[in-house]
């Protein structure tokens, strides 16, 4: 595997994993678990990391717990690869508070969902362009605006890419909604330089369309970042054809993770490599159903990814 964090001062790209919150059994953070799970997602080759983010279970969280986790990584990383810090929350006050809490300990950014709350209080376009200008107002690094189903704000590329030319920071864009190709390639032709960094998310699922149409980096799950780079690095070099093969040869664990583990499987995987020693979620999340669990394995196995020997 070569080597971690080769993108590690802007713009970034690359691999930007999500790393998962680490539990004891007993549901309280397991500190010394998450630099473990940290030190992995790094040697397995992550450009660098995010954290906090919802396949961190963040909603499951108290803000005090926040600081401690954010504090922890940080420290623990050391500035060995970047670290985006995710700071969503409806109120903008309490979010900028948030970036300037990250960026005071060391974030290289911070990424954030337009406001939203439960399934139908949503926030208008004019709100949304006044929230991150204020955000953007409080920090000095760069802002990635989650564009996710999640929550259920529609924002079109062309509203996307003014914020970008007018709003400081915003300058990066981590798209997963459906038809991310098209968004991504409308946004870039748009946002011209402003676009600092257009990414892919949702796993890597569309991940070989995405590059197609642009994207420089990929928001993934923590488990396996040896072999989302065994598809981005030889995308990036310009052998599309090995790039296309080794997505090939990972969709299915991809798929699997995407589709069945959601933000699970990367902690069932760190178990069974001896990366950490429970793969708890917090309730009222439920464990991965036991033949989930023994399929995402049987497909992870069949690729040897570092993520079953690291630990071992």
């Amino acid at each position: 595997m070569s080597s971690s964090g080769i993108h590690s001062t802007r713009p970034y790209r690359g691999v930007f994993p999500v790393a998962p919150t680490i539990f004891h059994d007993d549901g309280t953070l397991d500190l010394e678990g998450q630099k473990r799970a940290v030190d992995f997602m790094i040697e397995a080759g992550s450009d660098g990391l995010c954290i906090l983010a919802n396949f961190s279970e963040q909603f499951l969280l108290t803000d005090e717990e926040r600081e401690t986790v954010m504090t922890t990584v940080l420290d623990h990383v050391a500035g060995r690869v970047p670290v985006i810090v995710t700071t969503s929350h409806f109120s903008t006050e309490i979010c900028a508070d948030r970036c300037r809490r990250a960026e005071a300990a060391g974030a290289a950014m911070v990424m954030i969902m337009p406001p939203f709350f439960g399934a139908t209080l949503r926030v208008s376009e004019a709100g949304i362009y006044e929230f991150f200008r204020r955000v953007s107002d409080a920090i000095t690094i760069p802002i990635m605006i989650q564009d996710a189903p999640m929550a259920g704000t529609f924002l079109s590329a062309p509203f996307l890419a003014r914020m970008a030319k007018e709003i400081a920071n915003v300058s990066y864009f981590k798209i997963e909604v459906p038809g991310t190709a098209v968004k991504l390639r409308e946004l870039i032709a748009l946002g011209g330089d402003a676009i600092e960094g257009p990414w892919d998310g949702e796993e890597a699922i569309t991940l070989m369309a995405d590059l197609d149409a642009g994207a420089t980096g990929a928001m993934t799950g923590g488990a396996y970042p040896d072999g989302i780079r065994q598809i981005i690095d030889p995308y990036m070099a310009g052998n599309k054809e090995e790039a296309a093969a080794a997505y090939e040869r990972w969709l299915p664990l991809i798929n699997y993770e995407n589709r069945q583990g959601w933000l699970l499987a990367a902690k069932v995987l760190m178990k069974e490599g001896g990366v950490i020693r429970s793969d708890a979620v917090r309730h009222p999340l439920q464990p991965l159903h036991p033949e989930i669990r023994k399929g995402l394995l049987e497909v992870a196995r069949r690729l040897d990814p570092m993520v079953l020997r690291w630990g071992r």
